[in-house]
């Protein structure tokens, strides 16, 4: 008897799992991929950051978040390294009351199912070969931000870092904070390169670190180079 009852508990909890799981695909095949989404979506966001939370418990992700009470009030830039695809996976569950929109590469929008959640959640994709078309994502970035749509989250190296320290920054998506007039919010994420290597026999501990805010006044009264220059030795300052 009593094992009857375990096995209709664990069917009912499978049961349950697969509906989630269906009503996130369905979903996202209601995004319009043609559309450009001008508004945030909760039922979105819930959607990305509750199947984000599920996921980091089955990877075994234990997250260490520090320096939270720095984070300003209102919209915001927020730039970091780029070690590992879970960066902004892990970046976006952290901060998930702050709507945070990505700038990101146009290959993660055609990712199945969660390329169409983020498309409807404001994330854009930049053209890192054409300036033009990169200006005109950072326009947007900046409108979103102006509108208090969404803060936008941007990784000033451009693309993954695969070595230690950092690349070079693109001095260009600071941009985004001088024209919407917003603080730069500057964090690293540590140890995430290591979570493919550890899963499934080891736990993952990653450290996402909010070490320094960028004040909007002095965003304005800065170029973008001097506030890449201030933004990457921060960084390197907690990675070395």
């Amino acid at each position: 008897m009593v094992w009857w009852i375990i096995l209709w508990v664990l069917l009912g909890l499978l049961g349950i799992v697969l509906a989630y799981i269906l009503l996130i695909i369905i979903s996202s095949l209601l995004v319009n991929t043609k559309k450009e989404y001008e508004q945030e979506s909760k039922y979105y966001r819930f959607l990305l950051n509750s199947s984000t939370f599920f996921a980091t418990k089955l990877i075994r992700i234990k997250l260490h978040v520090t320096g939270m009470e720095k984070l300003p009030k209102g919209r915001y830039l927020l730039v970091s390294n780029h070690r590992s695809k879970f960066d902004p996976i892990l970046t976006w569950l952290v901060f998930g009351d702050q709507q945070l929109a990505f700038i990101s590469k146009p290959e993660n929008f055609k990712v199945p199912v969660y390329g169409r959640l983020i498309h409807r959640l404001c994330f854009m994709a930049i053209d890192r070969e054409n300036p033009r078309n990169a200006i005109k994502t950072i326009n947007r970035a900046a409108d979103l931000i102006t509108r208090d749509v969404a803060s936008v989250a941007v990784y000033p190296e451009g693309t993954r870092n695969y070595e230690e320290g950092l690349l070079p920054f693109h001095n260009a998506v600071f941009k985004t904070a001088k024209k919407a007039n917003v603080p730069v919010v500057i964090i690293t994420v540590k140890n995430t390169y290591d979570i493919q290597k550890n899963y499934p026999l080891h736990r993952s501990h990653v450290y996402i670190d909010l070490l320094e805010v960028i004040s909007a006044e002095e965003v304005k009264s800065m170029k973008t180079a001097e506030i890449g220059d201030k933004t990457r030795q921060t960084m390197l300052d907690n990675l070395t």
